[in-house]
């Protein structure tokens, strides 16, 4: 089975973001197990510097990273990636000797010392979106992207049609 971990930057997650992740991490039971690594946000005060947040908020990542692991960092700026271009990716992973872990940034984004680490930078989105929703929208992706492989139904490419 591979193990996909997910560093955040995250307080605790509202309820409803746990019970979707939890459902989406069962649907995926079997190839693939997410494994969920919280690291609390630095506290601020009205004079603490974005820079300094984030230095400390990336040593705090670093440190959590696991070893021999090939890493996608989240950002607003990364590559877009469709849906079945994340299915493609999964499909390359099941075939290598190292894990794959994701890392999403507080609310101050990610320290560019991160994205330099990370093998890939990625953006699910160029919307902004609550740090807890990103960990429910990539676990509900990865599940998609799985579904694909599978030739599940859940999944359904939408085309242009008339009616």
């Amino acid at each position: 089975m591979k193990i996909i971990t997910i560093v955040s930057i995250i307080k605790r997650p509202p309820d409803w973001v746990s019970d979707a992740v939890k459902e989406y991490c069962k649907r995926l039971s079997g190839e693939f197990e997410l494994k969920f690594i919280d690291i609390p946000p630095v506290t601020r005060s009205k004079n603490t510097a974005s820079n300094k947040i984030l230095l400390k908020e990336a040593s705090s990542i670093l440190k959590m990273i696991p070893d021999n692991n090939y890493t996608i960092a989240l950002d607003q700026k990364g590559k877009n990636i469709t849906t079945q271009n994340l299915a493609e990716s999964m499909d390359q992973w099941s075939g290598m000797n190292q894990q794959v872990c994701f890392i999403i940034g507080g609310a101050d984004g990610l320290c560019p010392t991160i994205k330099k680490v990370a093998n890939e930078t990625w953006s699910l989105s160029s919307l902004t979106f609550p740090h807890a929703m990103v960990r429910m929208i990539l676990a509900e992706q990865l599940y998609r992207a799985s579904s694909i492989l599978k030739n599940h139904p859940y999944h359904r490419d939408y085309q242009e049609r008339t009616v």
